[in-house]
C-alpha cells in the first residue's frame, strides 16, 4: 500500500485478514428446526453449531503525533504494527482533518484513502460520522452504530489521540447483527432458499416494519402466482388470509386453499430486528397439532441439507438418520455405518453420551455439550451437542458435531510455525553465546601452541583441543543456518546448474548400493538463492535418505531420486495450501525408497538437535539446517511419505526471481571470486582500541594484538569507549563487538565518527554479518566473525590498516 501525501510515516503495514461472520446458513436453518420443535434448548443446540463467529482485535489505543522542533520524532512503527494486525479498519485524522495514515483493511473496505468522516456511506451516515468527529473532539471518544458502506454493515468508533490529543483515531468493524441480516437476506433469495423450496418450506424475511425483506422462490409463487417479479418491500400481511377457525391461507388461493403453518423465527434480538417467516403446509387441516408424515418429511429434508453435522436417534437410542457433515466430521464408514452413537466413540466416552441420550429422550428439556473423542482420533476430542426433539415422528434427540478437522489442523501449523520461531531465536541466541566462548578456547590454544613446538608433551593436546573447538564452531554455524541468520551470498541462477554441480559428490556419498537419477522439467525460471547453500541443502537431505535407505535394507540400497519443475499460480492455487503464498515457483523434489517417516516424528523433524539415529552417529541439525537456508532463502520446504511407494519426499519451493515485475534471466555462470590476499607480514604498529563486553574474548584479543607489536586500549562497552578516547589521542584502528550492554557498537561508532570521521573500524561478532548488516552499513567499515583464531584477528587487524 502506498504512503498518503500527508503522512507523517509510511501507512500500516499488510493486515492480517479479519475473521468475518460464518455460519448464517447453519444458523437460519437450524431456527427454522426451532419453530418446528418449539424448544430453546434445541435452539440453544442448533445455534451454537450453526454459528462459527471467528474475529480477533488488537486496537493502537494512543499514538504519538509529530515530534515539535527540538524533540526526537514519534516513532511510527509501533502504531503500524498494532493497526496492521488488527481486524479493524483504521484511520488517524489531524486537526485540519487531514488523513494522517490508514491500514490495508481501510483500503479495501472503501476502495482507497477517502478521509473520514466523506466515506462511501449515504448523506445520514456522513453527518452522522462527522457528529461523531465532533463528539470525539469535545468527549475524548464517541461512535455510530448502524452504517451501511458500499453494501457492508459497519459501526465506527472515533477517538482522541496522542501526546498533544490533536489525532482522531478512526475505527470501523462489521455490525454483527446487520451483517448476520444481510446474510439470511442473501441466502434466502439465493442458493439457500431454493434448497429450501425444494423441500416444500417457503421462507421470507420480514423487516421491523412488516414489508418482505427477501423471498424465496416456492413463497413467491405461492403468494404472487409466479416466481419472478419483485416482492420486496410489499406487506407480507397483504398476502396471507385467516377464516373463522383461525387458519391461515394465502389471500390468491382464497379459502379453500391448503392451509399453512406459520413459524415466526427471532434470530435477531431487538424491536427493529428483522423476523424469518417460514411457512409449512398443514395437510391435517390444522386438526392434528403434531406434524405429520408431510412435515416429518420435510424435517428429514431440511437435516439433509444442514451445512453443520446433525443427527436424528431414536427413543432406543439408535440413529435414524445422519447428514453428510455428520458423516464427515465422525469419520463414518458409508460401507458400515454405526448402529449407535456410541459406535463413533472411544469408550471411556460410550456411557456418558448414552445417559446423556437416554436422559433426553425421557424428556430432558435442556440441551448439553460434551467434549467427545472419536475412535479413530481419539487425541482431537470434538464437541457434540445433544438435544431432546418433540413431535418429530421417530426421532426423538437430536445430535449435533461441529467438524473441527481443518481448525485443528490450522491451529497444529500455527503452534508448529511458532515453535519453530521460538526454537530459532533461542538457537541463534546460543550460537552468539557459544560463539564467544569458543572464540576464547581458540584464541587461549593458539596462544599455547606458540610457546610449543611439535614434539613436546603438550602440543598434541592442544592441538586435539583446537581441533575439537573448530568442531563446535561448524555447529554453531549450524545452528544460525537454522535460526536463519547465517550470511548468504544470493545470486540469480538455475536449479538445474546447482544440481550438476553437485551431482558428481552425490555419487560418491551415496555409494554403490544406492541409485541417483536427476530429472528437470521444462521452462524453469531462475530462483535467487546462495548456489553454496543451496547445494548444502541437497547434500544434507540426500545423506538422510541414504542412511534411512540402508536402514531399511543395508545391501540392496535404494534410489535416490531429484526432479526439478516449474510450479504456477495456477498449479498453487490447486494445492489449496494455507502455508504456500500464491505465486510461481521453482520444485525441488528429493525422494527416497527408504521405510518413509513415521507419522509421529514428521512434525519434530526440522526441530534442531532431534534425531532418530544412534547416540553419536547424529547430531540431529542436518534438517534444521536444510529449513533455515530455505526460508532464509525465501522459500518453502515440506515433508511427507512418498504415496506412491515406499520412502519419504522432501519439496522445496523457491520463487521465481523476477525484476520489475519481468522474469530476470540467471547471470551467466561466473568464477567465484577469489578471496582477499591476506598479508605476508602480520607484525604491525600503531594504536588499537578494542571494545569487547566479554572479558574472556577481550583478554584473548588484547594479547594477539598486543604480540603483534600494537598498543592496545581496552573497554568493556561503548560508553568506557567513549571515556577512554576523550582522555587518549586518536587511534589507529577501533575494533568493537557489535551487541554490548548499556551502548551497542553501531551507537558507539556514529559518536566516534563525529569526532574522527576516517577512523577505521573493524567490528567482530558472533552474530552473522547478514543480520547485522542494517546496523553496521557504514563507511569504511570491515567484519570478523567470531569465533576467529589469533591469526586471523591479526590478519584482519593488519588487513584494515594496509595502505590502500
Amino acid at each position: 500500500m502506498a504512503s498518503l501525501p500527508t503522512s507523517p510515516a509510511a501507512s500500516f503495514g499488510p493486515a492480517r485478514t479479519a475473521a468475518l461472520i460464518a455460519g448464517g446458513c447453519g444458523a437460519a436453518s437450524a431456527l427454522i428446526i426451532l419453530g418446528l420443535v418449539g424448544s430453546l434448548a434445541i435452539a440453544s443446540a442448533f445455534l451454537a453449531t450453526g454459528l462459527v463467529i471467528a474475529g480477533g482485535l488488537v486496537a493502537a489505543r494512543r499514538l504519538f503525533p509529530p515530534a515539535r522542533p527540538g524533540e526526537v520524532e514519534a516513532d511510527w512503527t509501533v502504531a503500524r504494527t498494532l493497526a496492521a494486525s488488527s481486524a479493524d479498519a483504521i484511520a488517524i485524522t489531524d486537526r485540519a482533518g487531514r488523513l494522517v495514515c490508514a491500514n490495508d483493511r481501510y483500503e479495501t473496505l472503501f476502495a482507497g484513502f477517502p478521509t473520514p468522516p466523506g466515506l462511501p456511506v449515504d448523506d445520514a451516515g456522513i453527518d452522522r460520522l462527522s457528529a461523531a468527529g465532533r463528539a470525539a473532539w469535545r468527549d475524548g471518544e464517541a461512535g455510530v452504530d448502524r452504517l451501511l458502506a458500499r453494501g457492508t454493515p459497519l459501526m465506527a468508533h472515533v477517538e482522541r489521540a496522542g501526546r498533544d490529543e490533536d489525532l482522531l483515531v478512526w475505527r470501523f468493524r462489521g455490525a454483527e447483527g446487520l451483517d448476520l441480516a444481510s446474510s439470511v437476506e442473501g441466502m434466502i433469495g439465493g442458493g439457500t432458499g431454493d434448497r429450501l423450496a425444494a423441500a416444500g418450506i417457503m421462507t421470507a424475511l420480514i423487516g421491523p416494519d412488516g414489508r418482505i425483506r427477501a423471498a424465496n422462490r416456492v413463497f413467491r409463487a405461492r403468494a404472487m402466482g409466479h416466481e419472478e417479479g419483485a416482492i420486496t418491500g410489499r406487506d407480507f400481511a397483504r398476502f396471507l388470509i385467516t377464516d373463522s377457525h383461525g387458519l391461515v391461507r394465502f389471500e390468491r388461493e382464497g379459502l379453500t386453499g391448503t392451509p399453512l403453518r406459520v413459524l415466526q423465527i427471532p434470530f435477531l434480538e431487538g424491536e427493529d430486528a428483522p423476523m424469518l417467516i417460514a411457512l409449512l403446509d398443514d395437510e391435517g387441516g390444522g386438526e392434528t397439532p403434531a406434524i405429520g408424515a408431510s412435515a416429518s418429511a420435510h424435517v428429514r429434508s431440511l437435516v439433509s441439507l444442514m451445512p453443520f453435522g446433525m443427527a436424528l436417534v431414536d427413543r432406543d437410542g439408535r440413529f435414524i438418520q445422519m447428514n453428510d457433515a455428520f458423516a464427515r466430521a465422525a469419520l463414518v464408514d458409508a460401507a458400515a455405518p454405526p448402529l449407535y452413537p456410541g459406535d463413533l466413540l472411544v469408550r471411556e466416552d460410550k456411557g456418558v453420551v448414552a445417559d446423556a441420550i437416554r436422559r433426553f429422550a425421557n424428556g430432558a428439556t435442556h440441551s448439553t455439550d460434551l467434549a467427545v473423542r472419536l475412535k479413530d482420533h481419539p487425541d482431537e476430542p470434538v464437541a457434540l451437542s445433544i438435544a431432546g426433539a418433540r413431535g418429530l415422528g421417530d426421532a426423538a434427540v437430536l445430535l449435533s458435531l461441529k467438524d473441527n478437522g481443518e481448525e485443528t489442523r490450522l491451529k497444529r501449523e500455527v503452534a508448529q510455525a511458532t515453535k519453530m520461531q521460538a526454537v530459532g531465536q533461542l538457537a541463534g541466541g546460543v550460537a552468539h553465546d557459544f560463539n564467544n566462548i569458543l572464540t576464547a578456547i581458540i584464541g587461549h590454544c593458539d596462544l599455547m601452541l606458540m610457546r610449543h613446538t611439535p614434539g613436546d608433551s603438550d602440543y598434541d593436546d592442544i592441538q586435539q583441543i583446537r581441533a575439537n573447538s573448530n568442531r563446535a564452531a561448524s555447529l554453531t554455524r549450524q545452528l544460525l543456518a537454522f535460526s536463519r541468520q547465517q550470511t548468504l551470498r544470493p545470486q540469480v541462477l538455475q536449479l538445474p546448474d546447482v544440481i550438476s554441480e553437485v551431482s558428481n559428490l552425490l555419487k560418491r556419498l551415496l555409494g554403490e548400493t544406492v541409485a541417483l537419477t536427476v530429472k528437470h522439467g521444462r521452462n524453469l525460471g531462475p530462483v535467487r538463492a546462495d548456489p553454496g547453500q543451496l547445494e548444502q541443502v541437497v547434500v544434507n537431505l540426500a545423506v538422510n535418505a541414504r542412511d534411512a535407505m540402508l536402514a531399511r535394507d543395508p545391501r540392496g540400497g535404494g534410489t535416490l531420486s531429484i526432479q526439478t519443475k516449474s510450479v504456477s499460480i495456477a498449479d498453487v492455487r490447486k494445492m489449496g495450501s494455507d502455508i504456500l503464498p500464491i505465486a510461481d515457483y521453482i520444485a525441488l523434489e528429493i525422494a527416497d525408497t527408504g521405510s518413509g517417516i513415521p507419522a509421529d516424528i514428521l512434525p519434530k523433524i526440522f526441530e534442531p538437535f532431534f534425531t532418530t539415529k544412534e547416540v553419536g552417529k547424529g547430531t540431529g541439525l542436518g534438517l534444521s539446517t536444510v529449513y533455515g537456508i530455505v526460508k532464509q532463502s525465501g522459500g518453502y520446504i515440506f515433508a511427507d511419505n512418498n504415496k506412491a511407494g515406499p520412502g519419504a519426499i522432501f519439496t522445496i519451493y523457491l520463487p521465481v526471481h523476477t525484476a520489475s515485475g519481468v522474469i530476470e534471466a540467471p547471470a551467466p555462470a561466473t568464477v567465484r571470486a577469489a578471496p582477499k590476499e591476506k598479508p605476508a607480514d602480520l607484525w604491525g604498529t600503531g594504536t588499537i582500541l578494542l571494545v569487547e563486553d566479554e572479558d574472556m574474548v577481550r583478554a584473548v584479543a588484547e594479547r594477539a594484538l598486543s604480540r603483534q607489536g600494537y598498543t592496545v586500549l581496552t573497554a568493556e562497552h561503548g560508553e568506557a569507549a567513549l571515556e577512554v578516547l576523550a582522555r587518549s589521542e586518536k587511534p589507529d584502528l577501533l575494533i568493537s563487538d557489535v551487541m554490548m550492554p548499556l551502548m551497542d557498537g553501531p551507537t558507539m561508532v556514529r559518536q566516534v565518527r563525529q569526532r574522527y570521521p576516517d577512523l577505521p573500524i573493524l567490528f567482530m561478532s558472533g552474530y552473522a554479518e547478514e543480520t547485522l548488516r542494517k546496523s553496521i552499513d557504514l563507511d569504511n567499515v570491515q567484519f570478523l566473525a567470531k569465533p576467529f583464531s589469533v591469526q586471523q584477528l591479526a590478519e584482519a587487524a593488519r588487513s584494515v590498516l594496509m595502505p590502500k
